[in-house]
């Protein structure tokens, strides 16, 4: 019965000091803490005036009064338990909240100083924008006319091409009623070289005919 009874209170002390090795605890909200040999006020201090917020490393529970710990100076020891707290000091508790204050205070300018130059970006990408449009309606506008420009010179080219057209059958035209009007020149000249030639011939028929019907004088036998 005792042997098993102390088999019981062994494994008890194994399971507390497997959790209490898991965990931190804090010197509470006290001035100084002494560290002790042993878990009693009749042991030697190791370790003197540990302050208010000392993280300390639990080895082992011993008792209701005292837990074994770790000091950060890598001494171990035993303080007393009302002397401890599960959770940071009040004073830590509120460096800590300073420090995130601080720290929020810092990203919150840091999101501001962004924003701003978010904002700087974005007018002047606006300004890049309305700066387009006005250079790409200045674009449009220009294209506009060069088309119309285009436009007109493919009807003055057309319209040329037609006055060429034009002109040549002109020429052309003027071609052929030059060699007609020297066509009928050279059958006036022959016209009348024929009707000089027929008035000649005329007047010669004429001459040789004319003596001929003149009345002949008639022989006086008488005489």
């Amino acid at each position: 019965m005792t042997f098993i009874r102390l088999v019981l209170s062994l494994l008890i002390v194994v399971s507390s000091v497997a959790v209490a090795q898991a965990k931190t605890v804090y010197v509470d909200d006290k001035l100084y803490l002494p560290v002790r040999s042993g878990p009693g006020s009749q042991y030697r201090i190791i370790e003197n005036a540990l302050p208010s917020g000392t993280p300390l490393e639990v080895l082992e529970t011993a008792g209701e009064e005292y837990t074994k710990v770790r000091t950060p100076k890598g001494r171990e020891g035993f303080v007393r338990n009302q002397y401890l707290t599960d959770t940071p000091i009040a004073r830590d508790r509120l460096e800590r909240a300073t420090r995130n204050l601080e720290n929020a205070r810092s990203e919150l300018n840091s999101v501001k100083e962004r924003l701003s130059e978010v904002t700087a970006e974005r007018d002047e990408l606006s300004n890049s924008k309305t700066s387009l449009s006005s250079r790409s309606e200045e674009l449009q506008q220009e294209l506009r006319r060069i088309k119309e420009v285009s436009a007109d010179a493919l009807n003055i080219q057309r319209r040329n091409r037609e006055l060429r057209e034009e002109n040549q059958k002109i020429r052309n035209d003027l071609e052929v009623l030059t060699a007609e009007n020297e066509r009928l020149e050279a059958s006036k000249e022959s016209d009348f070289m024929l009707l000089g030639a027929a008035l000649v011939l005329g007047g010669v028929l004429l001459a040789l005919v004319i003596p001929m019907l003149k009345p002949t004088r008639k022989t006086d036998n008488w005489a």
